[in-house]
């Protein structure tokens, strides 16, 4: 795959919310500590790669935390 001209620099996503969860991954921005600690040494694209994965990480947090939808009776009631 072609890689695209990039005309601004990758962005940090960090958020000041330095804590790691259960997993690894900090809490504010879903970046591993490798990601977070190389995140300098990153060419344009690796970091574009981490800013996809933070967004697959945060979609499944997401959806984890979703409460599941009450399961409807067989039959409705008349009343």
């Amino acid at each position: 795959m072609a890689e695209q001209l990039e005309f601004f620099p990758v962005q940090s996503p960090c958020r000041g919310i330095c804590q790691s969860d259960e997993r690894g991954y900090c809490r504010g921005c879903l970046r591993s500590r490798e990601e977070r600690f190389n995140w300098q040494q990153f060419t344009d694209a690796q970091k574009q790669e981490v800013l996809r994965l933070c967004r697959q990480r945060l979609l499944r947090k997401i959806r984890a935390n979703k409460p599941a939808l009450p399961e409807e009776p067989d039959q409705p009631s008349l009343f």
